[in-house]
């Protein structure tokens, strides 16, 4: 290892160290609450801001330039690219659990439930359902990209390109892949963020799905060398996932095991999803042999 790999390995441990203390605080505000709405999600957004702010310490601490962080727009191509990937691989995910029986699909009592939310009662379940998804696709996306960027300028705008310096793709996805579930172990284990089953499942599921996006989100980033098509992608799985396509699907028993961030479901396919960029990245601009 020469000098300069060495400054390397040691900014990311500085910046590891700092993410976990920063998130650590905000942490214990929700484990000591038990649930991640404490504090009206001001705790979870906190933590989801930490990676940014630990990397903005860090490159203070080595006397570097926050704006060499790669905030360049990287343009509509791959703006789209990254909202539309986790459409691809969440959607039939939940198709197939709609069409088998796997799990319900937009009953009369989500339908009531949505109307009483958005004051809609006296619209048609049909109209309801496609007003519904259009405004959270949209306008839902300012709150989700707003909290996934913290994030993403810990991870993706700072890690990735690190660690792109002294590994190669696969190695750059797979340790930053697994930094980033490690970060989120407090809360899923003694918290409520998990869909139901046992931890060990929602913990083995969540570890596989998180570093299969890594490879995309790693991709995607020395791709566009930009921070923002991983700031939207991170958006975009959040928003689906957790805001429409979950909320629309009625629990049969079953059906926890196989949709959402902790069942098998995304597991498969985001694996396949890496599978693919994986064998793309010799596509990459910037390459460790």
């Amino acid at each position: 290892m020469n000098e300069a790999q060495g400054r390397v390995w040691k900014k990311i441990a500085v910046f590891y160290t700092l993410t976990m203390l920063f998130s650590g605080v905000f942490d214990a505000f929700v484990l000591h609450a038990g649930r991640m709405d404490a504090g009206n999600f001001l705790y979870v957004t906190g933590a989801m801001w930490s990676p940014a702010l630990a990397a903005f310490a860090t490159k203070r601490i080595f006397r570097e330039r926050i704006g060499d962080l790669p905030w360049t727009w990287s343009g509509a191509r791959y703006a789209w690219l990254a909202y539309i990937i986790p459409i691809g691989y969440a959607l039939p995910v939940y198709l197939i659990v709609w069409l088998t029986g796997l799990g319900g699909f937009y009953d009369v009592d989500l339908a009531k439930k949505i109307a009483e939310q958005f004051a809609w009662v006296n619209l048609p379940p049909s109209l309801l359902l496609a007003l519904f998804v259009l405004l959270t696709a949209t306008l839902g996306m300012i709150g989700k990209m707003s909290r996934a960027l913290g994030e993403e300028i810990g991870w993706r705008g700072f890690l990735v390109p690190e660690l792109s310096k002294v590994v190669g793709f696969s190695g750059t996805a797979v340790i930053s892949g697994l930094m980033w579930p490690v970060y989120h172990y407090p809360i899923l284990l003694f918290a409520d963020y998990n869909a139901g089953t046992p931890a060990w499942y929602g913990l083995i599921c969540f570890t596989i799905m998180v570093v299969a996006s890594s490879f995309i989100l790693t991709w995607l980033t020395l791709r566009s060398g930009s921070l923002w098509p991983a700031a939207i992608f991170h958006g975009s799985h959040n928003l689906f996932i957790q805001s429409i396509l979950s909320p629309l699907t009625k629990n049969t028993g079953i059906t926890k095991y196989i949709i959402d961030e902790f069942g098998i479901g995304l597991v498969i396919t985001t694996l396949i999803g890496a599978i693919i960029v994986w064998r793309r990245r010799l596509e990459l601009p910037q390459r460790i042999p």
